[in-house]
């Protein structure tokens, strides 16, 4: 599964067992097992592989037994090779045997153009794999992203509640009156709205999670969340690298050649119907002979006495099919044409999309950047605003400003922390 999970290798696995939070390896793992589309391509791969055997076994001869009854009523044929008013009956047996020589190669061509598309087929089954990876691992860091808004809400609701507490003191003993704590009351209800929309957009993003994975029971469904995100290396690749990477190894770029030369090999068999066809044949036979009126030998001796050995030669010199064969030539060669304009298709999305991705994961850096630029400046004014509330010398609006904007700080700071982890990884998983 390492070839499909490039994604998940800096996520480290905590816990395997059944009813425990899933890592992400888990989850890519579920999914795959679980998915239909997978599920449909592997049958088709399948089916690929056998047409791609039976191609290879058409090398081999045939081998046919016959056995045939007979009864005439009227007229028969008589010993003396004479037809006569007499009823006859006839058994035959026989086993035949085929063997093609020489077919301008048409075998050959077809199990090439057949090995093509099983192969064409399996890259189609990576590249379904590599979505799937793909897909799961943008809803995992969705759900560490929303835990993180979650756990900031709880945060700043709680120390909104520890400055109520502080403050009701302050009410009770006459030192502040009671009417600068509605500010501090309507604070806190702002904030516990604030967490129960963070917890809704998180039972939502793990609802995503468990649609993809396709399970049955997901009310309980929860993620390990890695210790180590940010402590692996993360390297910013280039676009020209990741792109020269990906055309060597990108499952659709490999899907689209194989498809070229499966058309290109169907054109060879096509080609093949105008050359002659040679095959040696081989057949051995025997029959008894019954007529009514006469004595005839018995059944055991017929069969001995009429046995039969052939051995032959068939040549099938085409001349004239109604330009059959030039036509499925020229659509052969027609799909040549359209599976090169496929492959340089594909090379030209997979480029706009490494182009794409590489400028996100920069824009995705500068934002990362100057959020934890904005949290440090944010932090210190919030701290400085604290202190002139506490010294009296600033009101609680003055403070629930500063507090709110390090709160959006905060969240802009984790958001664009998983966006340029994620970016990274795309990046990665694209070579």
């Amino acid at each position: 599964m390492k070839k499909y999970i490039v994604i998940a290798l800096f996520f480290v696995p905590l816990f395997a067992a059944a009813q425990q939070p899933l890592t992400i390896q888990q989850c890519v793992d579920t999914a795959l097992a679980n998915n239909r589309n997978v599920k449909q391509q592997a049958l088709t791969k399948q089916t690929k592989a056998i047409a791609y055997e039976q191609a290879r076994q058409n090398l081999l001869p045939n081998l046919n037994a016959s056995a045939n009854q007979n009864w005439n009523f009227g007229r028969s044929l008589g010993v003396n090779n004479v037809y006569q008013s007499t009823n006859s009956a006839q058994t035959t047996f026989g086993i035949s045997s085929s063997l093609t020589l020489f077919d301008g190669l048409k075998m050959k061509y077809n199990i090439d153009a057949r090995k093509a598309d099983m192969y064409a087929s399996d890259a189609d089954l990576e590249k379904i794999k590599k979505d799937i990876t793909l897909n799961v691992s943008s809803v995992f860091l969705q759900i560490l992203l929303n835990k993180e808004l979650l756990q900031i809400a709880n945060e700043q609701l709680g120390l909104t509640k520890t400055k109520i507490e502080q403050r009701k003191s302050l009410v009770e003993s006459g030192k502040m009156a009671e009417g600068e704590m509605y500010e501090l009351v309507a604070q806190q209800s702002k904030e516990e709205l604030t967490r129960t929309q963070a917890e809704n957009t998180l039972k939502l993003s793990l609802l995503d999670l468990a649609q993809i994975l396709e399970l049955d029971h997901f009310e309980n469904l929860d993620i390990v969340i890695p210790d180590n995100l940010l402590e692996s290396e993360l390297q910013l690749l280039s676009a020209e690298s990741v792109y020269e990477s990906a055309l060597i190894h990108r499952p659709e770029i490999k899907g689209a050649e194989y498809r070229l030369k499966s058309s290109q090999s169907n054109v060879l068999v096509s080609k093949a119907e105008y050359y002659p066809f040679l095959s040696l044949g081989a057949q051995m036979g025997t029959g008894y002979y019954n007529l009514s009126n006469v004595t005839n030998n018995t059944f055991g001796k017929q069969l001995s006495d009429n046995m039969s050995n052939t051995i032959g030669l068939s040549l099938q010199i085409p001349i004239f099919n109604k330009f059959a064969v030039r036509n499925n030539v020229r659509t052969a060669q027609i799909g040549v044409e359209s599976n090169k304009l496929n492959i340089d298709n594909a090379k030209l999305e997979l480029k706009k999309t490494v182009q794409q991705a590489y400028y996100n994961a920069l824009a995705a850096k500068s934002r990362w950047d100057a959020a934890q630029k904005s949290e440090i400046a944010s932090r210190e004014a919030f701290r400085f605003a604290n202190q002139k509330f506490e010294a009296g010398k600033a009101n609680s609006y003055e403070l629930y400003q500063a507090k709110n904007n390090l709160t959006q700080v905060l969240s802009e700071q984790a958001q664009s922390k998983y966006e340029y982890v994620f970016r990274l990884k795309l990046l990665e998983l694209m070579k």
